[in-house]
């Protein structure tokens, strides 16, 4: 008969041990969670006071955003943000009341083609029915992608310049008095001769010849009233797109009859590669029709004169070159003076008529001439803007 085991009890140095190793666990557990809470405590501060600075600089970034628009707001100027497709994200109030409402994810293409109207000046542009006017300049952002346009309203500064231009202009009409008094008095004097001779007792040959005379000098003061009025004007005028090539062959139709009766060689070269201006289509032409008159009277039959306009960057240049007899030095510097010309049946206005037109339409106008070789005369103005 088997007999039956069973488990001794455990001796008390066994008790012993087992207690005395779960109080060191305990103790190491109390350790680690007293550590572990330390811890926690850390990283709590640490969070409450990374939280803290994050509201100071998200209050500091809201400050500054408030500040910014402000300013924004406060600006005279215009501003317009776009983003990298072109279309705007944010305007300011000025940038309403010049392009008007609403801007927000417009095509700024849309808006301009809308608003805006180019004019002869690069870089500025008429708004709406044309009262205002505005120069717009542009910034990339940077690294972000979009763009800043700046609109900044010239209206006032340009109407000064233009009373400034005028001032000036009638200034030197001031100092011209003499002049033109002489210009005025000799066609006059010769249409009263004239005219007296009609009361005497004339064939019908001769009083139809005194007549034709006397009105050939009316039609002289007719002209020289006309230039001083487009003189003191400046070559103002309606503004329109005017392309390049219907300008020059305007001014050829008109002039290479005239040319071939004078027996002299006119050649037209276009290489405007289709460029415009903006302007006064009457004024610019009556100024390359005014300088290809010059260059008639300066050449001899046989002689050559070429019209050649051509596109350089953001500027037309038309050109008139003549092989006539030159200009000397001495005068070249005085040729744009209001009442000086070498001709004694000249007004001595064209010249300077095609100064004031070139620089309205904020241009310039320069010559080269050599004596005995020829004159080159080179009217710049800037492209019309698409």
């Amino acid at each position: 008969m088997a007999s039956k085991q069973t488990n001794s009890p455990s001796s008390p140095e066994d008790l012993q041990q087992a207690f005395t190793l779960f109080n060191q666990v305990s103790e190491q557990l109390t350790g680690a969670y007293m550590d572990l809470q330390k811890q926690v405590e850390q990283l709590t501060h640490e969070l409450a006071v990374t939280n803290g600075e994050l509201r100071r600089q998200l209050e500091e970034k809201a400050n500054l955003s408030q500040r910014l628009r402000r300013l924004l707001e406060a600006l005279p100027g215009g501003v317009v943000v776009l983003d990298a497709d072109g279309h705007i994200d944010e305007a300011n109030p000025v940038a309403f009341s010049l392009l008007g409402q609403p801007l927000a994810g417009e095509a700024w293409t849309v808006v301009c083609s809308r608003e805006l109207k180019p004019t002869s000046a690069p870089g500025e542009w008429l708004v709406g029915d044309g009262s205002r006017r505005v120069a717009i300049s542009s910034s990339h952002l940077g690294e972000q992608v979009g763009e800043i346009l700046l609109l900044q309203d010239v209206t006032e500064a340009y109407q000064m310049q233009d009373q400034l231009q005028r001032h000036k202009r009638l200034s030197s009409m001031g100092e011209m008095v003499a002049g033109l008094a002489h210009q005025l008095r000799t066609p006059l004097a010769a249409a009263l001769l004239y005219t007296s001779h009609l009361r005497g007792d004339l064939t019908a040959e001769d009083r139809l010849r005194f007549a034709d005379k006397a009105l050939a000098r009316l039609r002289s003061l007719e002209r020289l009233i006309k230039e001083m009025l487009i003189f003191v004007r400046g070559g103002k005028g309606a503004q329109e797109r005017i392309p390049a090539q219907a300008l020059l062959s305007e001014v050829q139709q008109v002039m290479e009859p005239q040319m071939a009766q004078h027996g002299l060689i006119f050649e037209m070269e276009d290489a405007c590669a289709g460029a415009c201006v903006m302007g006064s289509r009457e004024a610019l032409s009556g100024a390359l029709l005014n300088l290809l008159a010059n260059a008639m009277q300066a050449s001899e039959p046989g002689g050559r004169i070429q019209l050649r306009g051509e596109m350089e960057a953001a500027w037309l240049t038309f050109s008139i070159s003549d092989s006539g007899r030159g200009i000397p030095q001495a005068l070249q510097e005085r040729l744009f003076e209001p009442f000086f010309t070498t001709r004694s049946e000249g007004t001595g206005l064209g010249l300077a008529i095609v100064r004031e037109v070139t620089q309205m339409h904020g241009g310039e106008i320069s010559v080269q001439s050599v004596e005995g070789q020829g004159s080159t005369f080179c009217l710049r103005l800037p492209v019309a803007p698409l």
